[in-house]
């Protein structure tokens, strides 16, 4: 068996009814947005197939279809559904799917579209498929994105890698019930949109593919995410800068680099995220559990976040947050200031560390970390006979109910509540 199938073989094994999740809890923290109506009666609605504009040869280049089909169905007066039919695959150079368009549409997949693997064709392309300025619509069907990544990854260099499936200045629309696999770089990017559902996703790639990330929010508000199964090689769902409202929910991560807020405040950059929710989570063989991670030298603020009712199985960094996060090879140097991080939940996270440290709240010394609260917490060692310990800085903190491991004073500025 290959190291992949292998892989996804153990991913399968860890949770194999998928990524819906259950459970009865006793506190909501859901923030409960109202979406806009989107009209979902397709009686009058055309159905416009992308097999009606392939060329006659054996072409297997299918961009030019994709084109016309998206022209026929955006400008469509009653709407309709651009159809791409299943048992087929279709070979796309990167496109992009512009509006406004004129009515309600579903953009259903049923088959597969894979990337092309020609690199001269993504000269200059920041995405491969990419939805901008688009707004009411549907994209589900069940189908397969696939970024035949594998071309790009023996360069690590995030430059000119293009992002798979891109959404940008995008509003009231719902993404259900896709694949997403081996992406170029990012599989899912949602930019500057609001009012998003994203749904019953399946993301995939070998956890040693770089920069991989399942889904990446930036700049975007009120985006629901819920039952998704995510493992790749880098974070499973990545939140930065200019987003808030975001509920996050059912989710199964595994391998990856976790769930991760930030990184904040690169360049002495001023960014803000607020009122993030993720509940309900399971993380296994991951390189950090729930992150917030800030670079120094920034500003703004990260707050009003919580993390509940999430499971970890051999995770590393079950429960941390950088505010001196740091991504090159030689050290950075210390500055003066950080971005904010204030009020902050985790509450009933409990599983199995594969690391001595569970806990590691590692604030900067100018600014600290305000309002963090640990509540009915329970992490062991995933050695059996091993001990787990936290590392806790310069943090407003306040236990409550169990905790274990608890955060021990230090010398620095760690106040206790």
């Amino acid at each position: 068996m290959e190291a992949a199938e292998q892989e996804e073989a153990e991913r399968r094994h860890a949770y194999p009814h998928g990524p819906r999740l259950r459970g009865d809890f006793a506190r909501d923290y859901s923030y409960n947005h109202t979406f806009p109506l989107i009209a979902t009666s397709y009686s009058t609605q055309r159905i416009v197939r992308v097999d009606d504009f392939l060329p006659s040869s054996e072409d297997i280049d299918h961009t030019m279809a994709f084109k016309r089909a998206w022209r026929t169905i955006c400008s469509s007066k009653v709407g309709g559904i651009l159809l791409v039919p299943k048992n087929t695959t279709y070979r796309v150079k990167p496109i992009k799917f512009g509006g406004p368009c004129r009515s309600f549409f579903t953009f259903k997949v049923l088959g597969t579209i894979e990337a092309s693997t020609n690199l001269e064709d993504y000269k200059g392309r920041q995405d491969w498929l990419l939805f901008r300025n688009v707004n009411n619509f549907k994209v589900d069907g069940g189908g397969t994105i696939d970024g035949k990544g594998r071309l790009w990854w023996s360069n690590s260099c995030k430059v000119n890698k293009s992002k798979a499936l891109s959404f940008t200045a995008c509003n009231n629309f719902t993404l259900d019930g896709l694949s997403l696999t081996n992406a170029q770089q990012m599989h899912l990017t949602i930019r500057r949109s609001s009012y998003v559902r994203a749904l019953n996703l399946d993301i995939k790639a070998p956890k040693n593919s770089p920069n991989t990330d399942g889904i990446h929010i930036s700049g975007t508000r009120n985006i629901h995410i819920q039952n998704a199964l995510i493992g790749t090689g880098d974070d499973c769902i990545s939140i930065v800068d200019g987003s808030k409202y975001v509920q996050i929910e059912d989710i199964i991560c595994g391998p990856g680099h976790g769930i991760s807020i930030g990184g904040l405040g690169k360049g002495y950059s001023k960014n803000h995220v607020s009122n993030i929710v993720v509940r309900r989570a399971r993380l296994f063989e991951t390189s950090n559990g729930v992150r917030i991670k800030t670079w120094q030298g920034g500003s703004g603020h990260a707050k009003n976040i919580a993390f509940y009712n999430i499971t970890m199985q051999n995770v590393s960094n079950p429960i941390i947050i950088d505010q001196q996060y740091c991504d090159q090879n030689k050290p950075c140097t210390e500055k003066k200031s950080a971005v904010v991080v204030d009020n902050v939940l985790y509450k009933n996270i409990k599983g199995t560390s594969a690391t001595n440290i569970a806990i590691k709240l590692k604030c900067d010394k100018s600014r600290g970390c305000k309002r963090i609260v640990l509540e009915d917490i329970y992490l062991v060692n995933h050695r059996e006979g091993k001990n787990v310990t936290t590392d806790c800085h310069n943090v407003n903190l306040t236990q409550r109910e169990f905790i274990s491991p608890k955060c021990l004073p230090h010398n620095d500025s760690l106040i206790f509540l």
